[in-house]
């Protein structure tokens, strides 16, 4: 468990839980429970989203124009609804992708700095 004190390492902001809704859906349709298990997946179990909270992120994501979704009829069990991309989710999901190419960049960057000044040890001493 994170005990780092500014809480950075918690669990995703709800942005990036957008962005990997839609690359999950980008792979395939879903129903809202393989979203779910497929998200605790791909965070390596540190992000395990609350249905309540999922299914309110997937309708909001939904009345954005991002999803569609569609009841899928079983002959046994629960019928489930299906969620789809739109082509205007495609299009944030590459935007978003830009964004953290860019993002990642300023990380490597401030990775650096941390490696220069706080991990590496100088002629003399330690800096």
């Amino acid at each position: 468990m994170c005990q780092h004190r500014h809480g950075f390492c918690h669990y995703p902001g709800r942005g990036l839980i957008q962005l990997l809704i839609l690359r999950i859906l980008h792979e395939k349709p879903s129903h809202g429970y393989q979203i779910m298990d497929e998200l605790e997946r791909i965070t390596f179990k540190k992000y395990i989203p609350e249905p309540g909270a999922a299914y309110t992120m997937l309708r909001r994501m939904e009345e954005g124009g991002l999803l569609v979704s569609k009841w899928e009829k079983k002959e046994s069990g629960a019928d489930r609804r299906v969620y789809t991309l739109t082509k205007a989710g495609v299009k944030a999901l590459q935007e978003g992708l830009e964004m953290v190419k860019k993002r990642r960049q300023l990380m490597d960057n401030l990775v650096h700095f941390y490696d220069t000044h706080f991990t590496e040890k100088k002629k003399g001493g330690e800096k």
